[in-house]
């Protein structure tokens, strides 16, 4: 473990230096923009944008790549999020702060194709599914800093930016500085849509779903926190302990998932979900104490984290293991499209009827797929335990991501 940690370790400390950077920055932005009194609908277009330039970058971010080199697009890309972060400030309003979501969205993806390929290449067969391991639990950790880090100062000064800005610029220096040989970035087009939902229709309508929650979540979260009366370290902790649900209860619910019909598992963890939504409904409405908010959050991060890699999983049963790749990458593209959707529609509900839509946003999306996943039971058989591949916690940052899952090994290398 130590070796292959060591064999990482730059690039690790880059993407945490860059993620807490971007997380700082997320929360910020939505914060900002409430306390200048933005109407959530404005809002909510402003922080989907950012969802729409990580859509469009996961498709064209890798050509752009490929054409430059890796170290050359990853200081490019960091440059830009960071020349972004400082620009916010300067252009305070709505059409600006839009185009500069999107562009930041858009060099996210970048960046986190070339780190994910950068640890793909350092990692052997054998210490894929190590590597991946530490890369989520570095990449929660720093968004969980990046989020609790908007407390070191008032809301209405330039730090938050400035830090975002710096972290940004510090990023690049562990990955310039370590001898990393350029991966080989073969050209590999995503499934499309069409052909993932003939392959899995769970899978491709479970993605989208959880990139419309999640997005939600990540875009309006904040908005909602502050329209209930939140401190900003209360909305802080709130938006860092959905982070640490997801955390903490993935992995569980991920093993729980392998050794049952993941179908019925997937409907479990979405009747609790939607029952914790409902709880936020009411927790909201009758203005519980803030702890009720906190266990709130947990539980629902710990399930809405948890439907995209059931998702990949579930694809990966119906395909042959040399169209994992593709899988993988036509997923993100449907999560993409959702996280597209996902806080607009959910700062019109808040905009029209309080705080309180946003939970039930939340729970109306994962009920009408809950609703989808008891049809697909009742039209397939589920795939036997001993075939089902197991499920594996993945970002949703890059499709390069899919290359150091293991699940991904040629087959007759994964076989022992």
């Amino acid at each position: 473990m130590f070796k292959t940690l060591a064999s990482v370790a730059a690039i690790l400390l880059g993407a945490a230096i860059m993620m807490t950077g971007n997380s700082l920055l997320n929360l910020t932005l939505p914060l900002k923009l409430d306390a200048a009194d933005f109407p959530p609908e404005a809002i909510g277009v402003i922080m989907a944008a950012y969802f729409a330039g990580l859509w469009i970058g996961s498709v064209y971010g890798r050509r752009l790549i490929g054409g430059v080199g890796h170290i050359r697009a990853f200081a490019g890309f960091a440059g830009i999020i960071g020349a972004v972060a400082l620009a916010y400030p300067m252009l305070f309003n709505a059409v600006s702060w839009g185009l500069l979501r999107f562009l930041s969205g858009f060099c996210i993806a970048g960046v986190f194709a070339v780190l994910e390929s950068w640890l793909n290449e350092r990692s052997e067969n054998k210490t894929r599914g190590q590597v991946l391991s530490i890369y989520m639990i570095v990449m929660y950790a720093a968004g969980i800093s990046g989020q609790l880090m908007v407390n070191l100062w008032d809301l209405r000064a330039l730090e938050g930016f400035i830090m975002a800005a710096l972290l940004t610029s510090l990023s690049i220096v562990p990955v310039v500085l370590t001898r990393v040989e350029a991966p080989k970035l073969d050209r590999v087009e995503a499934l499309s849509i069409r052909e993932l939902y003939l392959a899995s229709p769970l899978a491709v309508v479970g993605a989208a779903g959880a990139g419309t929650v999640m997005s939600s979540y990540y875009g309006m979260g904040p908005v909602f926190a502050s329209d209930a009366g939140f401190s900003v370290f209360q909305i802080s902790v709130f938006m860092a302990s959905v982070i640490f649900g997801g955390m903490v209860l993935q992995w569980p619910i991920g093993r729980i998932s392998d050794r049952f019909d993941r179908r019925r598992v997937l409907v479990g963890i979405l009747a609790v979900v939607i029952a914790v939504c409902a709880a936020g409904v009411v927790a909201t409405l009758r203005e519980a104490p803030f702890g009720v908010f906190i266990v709130i959050g947990m539980l629902l991060g710990g399930g809405m984290t948890t439907i995209y890699p059931i998702c990949i999983a579930q694809a990966f049963d119906h395909l042959p293991r040399e169209r994992y790749v593709a899988a993988a990458g036509g997923l993100i593209m449907a999560y993409a499209v959702g996280a597209t959707f996902g806080p607009v529609v959910s700062a019109f509900g808040m905009g029209r009827v309080g705080p309180a839509a946003f939970f039930g946003f939340i729970g109306t999306v994962l009920a009408a797929y809950a609703i989808f996943v008891l049809y697909r039971m009742s039209a397939r058989a589920g795939v036997p335990l001993d075939l089902q591949e197991p499920v594996i916690p993945v970002t949703r940052m890059s499709p390069a991501v899919a290359e150091l899952d293991p699940r991904t090994e040629p087959a007759d290398e994964a076989s022992p």
